[in-house]
């Protein structure tokens, strides 16, 4: 399994005063900080991609195999702050189609297209013996507008066909089955150990 942080930092030591601004100043600032935002987000994906390209593709792995890519501070866990609340949407692809949708997913994350700020807790390409899948983790399930706005995006970024499956999982619903099967194998054997005891 690989944890990348999906955080790359950037320096940003301008200064930022804004007291006796004329309204023209104010207009080329805003223009300013587009381009510097415009400028940072393609450092941060050249970046990125100097440390991608050395790596190993999805579709070229054998086995049964994680990638997790999440922001700096999150950990690829349900039981993480940032995910606690949250959930992910699970789409299940043919062999052979990981490797470029998890690049154009990654991609996407880096260039902030989904669009719902701070929303993207990471993502997961999961490599299996006859399907891969991949998720997108957010941090709030219960936004619907945001987790269709995630799921409309995901459609058009990775350019899955109208009839894909895409499947939305809350990260509590993944817990709870775990949790009860993990009591009740507890109990299962606790039963036996005192049924023997007597």
């Amino acid at each position: 399994q690989f944890y990348l942080p999906l955080s790359l930092k950037d320096d940003d030591s301008g200064d930022h005063d804004q007291d006796n601004c004329s309204p023209k100043d104010g207009e080329k600032e805003k223009n300013d900080k587009e381009e510097k935002d415009s400028n940072t987000t393609k450092r941060k994906v050249e970046q990125f991609w100097r440390f991608y390209s050395h790596m190993i593709r999805p579709g070229d792995l054998t086995g049964h195999s994680d990638f997790h890519l999440f922001k700096e501070g999150v950990k690829p866990m349900w039981e993480d702050d940032a995910n606690k609340s949250g959930g992910k949407w699970i789409i299940r692809l043919r062999k052979g189609l990981a490797s470029r949708c998890w690049e154009n997913l990654i991609l996407a994350m880096l260039g902030e297209q989904f669009m719902v700020g701070e929303e993207i807790c990471g993502a997961v390409v999961s490599v299996r013996f006859q399907e891969d899948i991949i998720s997108i983790w957010n941090k709030t399930a219960s936004d619907q507008a945001t987790t269709a706005r995630i799921r409309d995006t995901l459609r058009r970024v990775l350019n899955l066909p109208p009839n894909t499956i895409m499947e939305y999982k809350t990260h509590t619903d993944s817990i709870n089955p775990l949790y009860e099967e993990f009591w009740g194998i507890i109990c299962h054997s606790l039963l036996i150990l005192l049924s023997s005891l007597t």
